[in-house]
Order: structure tokens, then sequence, then C-alpha cells
């Protein structure tokens, strides 16, 4: 059979597996292997192995199992809960305050935590509950909710960055640079439209009657307990943007950091310790095994010559650089509706790189559109996982109520997108 047949075979079951339920590491190793037999034969079976190795001996997939400890450690130590209290004493006597204090948590979790199911599990076990005592409109409240924990994928460190940056060989580093603009540009924008939706409508949050402004002591010890994540932003970010340290040194670092600030909270214990442990490594070998897989889907793709195929045809449709860009954002967008985002950034990113090398795209700019996209793809109807988190986490919410919440959300990132599409300065600025 043609390679190209059998490389297309492969995809629509790739997709079937999707569809039945068959987790995304176990689909792709099934479709690859049976695709490379019958491309190669048994002796491809080496070129499987050299896959595992190449990923395995990545230097730069060490951020990977760090990030993760780190947030799974600042996470088990309940440290959070100190984080919104501390920035609810600062924020200060405005309508719709928890609005904004959501807005804030989220952008601080999302520097230490990279996850946005992780980031939407502890807002809604943490500020949902204020937000829903406080008299606060539920659809705003999800929304602020779901909008927060996909900024999570986006300002660095990002699970989902090092991943694109793996699989689309780019700089890891650069990747994490590109993310900072974005990720306070469109936290600007959910501010921005909080505003705009209470002044319209008051009635969208309640007056602060109750409110109380802090004393100075109030407001010192405040500061002093957001220190710590202070701390571990400034290691994280910090020491990348000054270039002090690559990225799995500053994971390495950030790591002890989370450490001491379980200790700091007096959280730190051996048993706790040992479950991030366990759920690093569960996490760590399930991602490592995507790597793998999407590794070997890109050199089935070569050698099937379906790469080529893809680049000579896009190169035949002569089509504009905008057209070209709005296209390539919108097919994983559509797709994102319909099927799981790691699967399809999986699907895609092999299959994009002949046309981005065919237009020139600039490649940390177009992968950092990229991964705004599979962020937004976490929230759009109707099988955004960050959706499904949010109601496994919050009982009384039906996925009607998280629907319509997110379609703001969903207009502003696109609204995002957009402008960072018409203006690559804001993502190139800071790699530069």
């Amino acid at each position: 059979m043609d390679p190209t047949a059998i490389f297309i075979l492969m995809t629509i079951g790739l997709v079937a597996l999707f569809f039945l339920g068959v987790p995304i590491y176990i689909a792709f190793l099934i479709c690859n292997l049976l695709g490379l037999v019958m491309m190669i034969g048994l002796d491809g079976i080496g070129l499987f192995t050299n896959s595992i190795i190449t990923t395995a001996t990545f230097n730069s997939l060490l951020t990977l199992p760090f990030f993760i400890l780190m947030g799974d450690i600042l996470y088990r130590s309940s440290a959070v809960d100190t984080l919104v209290k501390a920035s609810d004493t600062l924020v200060g006597r405005i309508r719709g305050r928890h609005y904004f204090l959501s807005i804030v948590v989220s952008t601080i979790l999302a520097t230490l935590a990279g996850s946005a199911m992780a980031s939407a599990a502890m807002l809604c076990r943490t500020i949902y509950p204020a937000l829903k005592s406080g008299g606060y409109n539920r659809s705003m409240s999800l929304g602020v909710i779901m909008g927060g924990a996909c900024l999570a994928p986006i300002i660095p460190p990002s699970v989902l960055a090092i991943i694109i940056a793996t699989i689309a060989q780019v700089s890891i580093a650069d990747m994490f640079m590109a993310g900072i603009i974005p990720g306070l540009l469109i936290g600007g924008l959910f501010v921005a439209y909080i505003c705009v939706r209470v002044w319209i409508n008051p009635q969208l949050a309640p007056a602060n009657d109750d409110y109380v402004k802090p004393s100075s002591g109030q407001v010192l010890r405040a500061l002093f307990q957001l220190l710590p994540f202070s701390i571990v932003i400034l290691v994280v970010t910090g020491s990348i943007v000054l270039g002090v340290a690559t990225p799995s040194e500053s994971a390495i670092i950030a790591t002890l950091c989370a450490l001491m600030v379980a200790a700091f909270y007096r959280r730190l214990s051996l048993s706790m310790i040992i479950d991030s442990l366990k759920s690093t490594a569960s996490i760590t070998g399930m991602i490592m095994a995507i790597i793998v897989s999407s590794q070997l889907f890109s050199q089935l793709l070569a050698f099937s010559g379906t790469g080529s195929a893809i680049q000579q045809f896009v190169t035949s449709l002569d089509l504009s650089y905008g057209v070209m860009l709005f296209l390539l954002m919108a097919i994983p967008f559509v797709i994102c509706m319909f099927l799981d985002e790691v699967a399809a950034m999986l699907i895609l990113i092999p299959i994009y790189m002949p046309i981005l090398a065919a237009y020139e795209f600039p490649s940390v700019w177009f992968w950092t559109l990229f991964l705004i996209n599979m962020s937004l793809g976490a929230i759009a109807p109707p099988i955004g996982y960050v959706l499904f988190v949010m109601k496994g986490v919050l009982r009384d919410v039906t996925m009607m109520d998280l629907f319509k919440a997110s379609i703001p959300y969903v207009l502003l990132f696109i609204l995002a997108m957009f402008i960072m599409g018409a203006f690559p300065e804001l993502v190139l600025i800071a790699v530069n």
C-alpha cells in the first residue's frame, strides 16, 4: 500500500480511537506502531526505539517533571488558601471586587501551577464559594474562574508550552518568554470586560456595603504572606528573563522554593512529598509517552512523503500570509470543539511544521498563538476539559450554565489572538 494512504488511514484510526475514549497516549502508540509496521515492516521497530531514546535523553525535558512537582507541592500544601486571603486583603473597595480578585489570583496561580485544570479546581474550591455567598452573578462568577484558569498554560511556567516547544523543536526558554505579555494582555482584557459589564449592569455584583478597609498591620501581614509566592515567581520567571538560569535550572530551584513555601506555611510533611512524587511520576510518564508517540508520528509523516505533499499543496494554493494564518488558527479552534486539545495538538503540530517552513512564519510567534488557541480549547464548548473539571467540583452547576458562561471569554481569547496576530511585536518583544 502507498505510504501516504497508510498515513491517512493511520490518522483516521487515531481520531476514531479518540472518540471511542481510548487514552491519548495509548491511541497514539497503537496507530503509530501499526503504521510503522505497514510502511517499513518489523525492522521499523528500531525507529520506534530510537524515538524513545531521543525523547528520554532530551535535556530540555528536565523542566517538565520539576515544574509539575512544584505545582503539586504548592497545591497539596494548601498554600493557595493563604494566597487568596492575602490577595483579598489587598484588593480595595471596588464594585465586583471578588471578580477582580479571581483574575489576580488566577494570574499568580498561572506562574505557579502551569495547568488550567489544576487552576480551575483550586479556584472553584477557594474563590467560587465566596462569589456564591456574596451574591455575585452566577454566570459572571463561573466565567471569571474559567477564563482565569486558562491563563495558566500561557504564562510561564507552562507544561503545555514545554510540550509544544519540544515537538515543534523551538526553544523552551523562548516559548516561556513569549507567553508573558500575551498572558498579561488577556488578563487585562478580562479586567476591562468585567469593568464594562459591572458599569452597565451594577446588579451583577453586590455593593460591598460590608467591606472593611484593612488596617496597616493587616496590609503588611498580607504582603508578608505573599512574599514566598513572590520569591517563587522571581525564581521561575525572573531567572529566565535575566538569563541567569536555563529553564531546567529554574525548574529545579523553583521546586526547592516550593518545598520552602510549604515549610513556611507549616504544611510540609514526608507523606505530602511522597504523594507529590507519585503524582508527578504518573503525569510525567503519560506526557513522555505522548511526546514519544508524537515524535514517531512526525517521522512517519516525513517517511511517507505526506509532509512534502502537504507543503507542496499549500504552496500551490497561493494564499496570502494573513489568510493562511487565519486558516491555521481556525482549524484547531474547530477541532478542539470535538476533540481533546492535547490530541488535536499532537496531530496538528507535525502537519503544520512543513507549512510554517513554506510561509516563513516566525516560529516562536506562531507557536505562541497556537498555544493560546489550545488554551482557548480548554473552555470552548462542548468538550473543553476545564468545563468538565468545574462541573466535577461544583455539583450545583449544570453544563449549560458553564457553556453560557464560557462564551464571553472565548470571544475575548479570539480578540487577543487577532491583536497578537496583527502585532507580532507583542509576542516577540520579550524574546528579542
